[in-house]
């Protein structure tokens, strides 16, 4: 039998299918290949993910071939799976995370600072725009979405300055090259999740136990901590959020980002890793508290 493993239709989303495949054939002597699905959210490109349906519309079509039988498990990136998950679902691995880092990429090729005064930057993510604002409230910001080639073909047939991307994304793709600047984690404060690989499968199906040998407890202590930060806030598309923690021997740092009546606010927290869930909580408790 050959075990299909579903994901976007997107370079980055095969290639980060294409690292999970091999991880399981690896281990196994089985044979996977991969079904590609077009997304809502992949098909919708004019109009705000959140007017489409939120995170959800990049999950949504994929979850339906797992419950159709016609894969067995899928791909996703984790920051594009919705805190409240079908229970019918569940992530059975997060077996890597990548650099969570944003980075800018300039038409230019010039640094951040070195940007014009009321430079145009593309990007979608109101985490994105609130945080760039207050680094430089002078930049314009226009919207932008597509995959990661799309949006640097965009940059410059719209002639924009500068675009922000995930580094994970640029460096699955071996575009590291064209950035001009990563931003760090206290600047630009990363999407929930990001740069971390989930596959998700039907609880209790027959590839479950495969799947499940594949997973990082050190990923997904981290990456289910941000997601607990994100549910206690009910955060998502439509809201500026953001968290990420780091494994510091048996214990995690956390640093989270929510807007709150208009007011950006960035927290941090610092716990044993045995109570990393509380520790998501906790976090969101202290935003919500000023």
């Amino acid at each position: 039998m050959v075990y299909k493993i579903a994901t976007r239709k997107s370079n980055l989303a095969q290639v980060q299918t294409d690292y999970v495949i091999r991880e399981i054939e690896e281990r196994f002597d089985i044979k996977c290949e991969k079904l590609l699905i077009e997304t809502t959210g992949d098909k919708i490109l004019d109009v705000s993910i959140e007017k489409i349906g939120g995170k959800g519309v990049f999950v949504k079509d994929i979850e339906l071939a797992l419950l159709t039988g016609k894969a067995q498990a899928a791909v996703h990136s984790m920051k594009d799976v919705p805190y409240d998950l079908d229970e019918s679902f569940e992530i059975g691995a997060m077996p890597v995370r990548e650099d969570p880092r944003e980075a800018l990429i300039t038409a230019q090729g010039c640094s951040f600072k070195e940007l014009p005064y009321g430079a145009r930057i593309g990007t979608s993510s109101k985490r994105r725009i609130a945080q760039l604002k207050a680094l430089r409230p002078d930049l314009e910001v226009v919207p932008m979405r597509g995959n990661v080639e799309t949006r640097i073909e965009k940059m410059y047939r719209e002639k924009l300055d500068g675009i922000v991307l995930a580094l994970a994304g640029l460096k699955r793709l071996g575009l590291e090259n064209k950035v001009s600047t990563c931003f760090t984690i206290e600047e630009i404060i990363p999407a929930i999740g990001q740069g971390a690989l989930g596959v998700e499968i039907v609880k209790g199906n027959e590839f479950s136990t495969i799947v499940k040998a594949l997973d990082n407890p050190d990923v997904r202590v981290c990456v289910e901590a941000e997601r607990v930060f994100m549910e206690y806030l009910k955060g998502g598309c439509h809201s500026t959020i953001g968290a990420y923690g780091i494994l510091e021997g048996n214990s995690i740092y956390m640093i989270g980002l929510f807007e709150v009546k208009g007011r950006l606010i960035k927290k941090d927290i610092y716990g044993s890793a045995e109570d990393y869930l509380d520790l998501g909580r906790q976090l969101a408790k202290k935003i919500i508290n000023g």
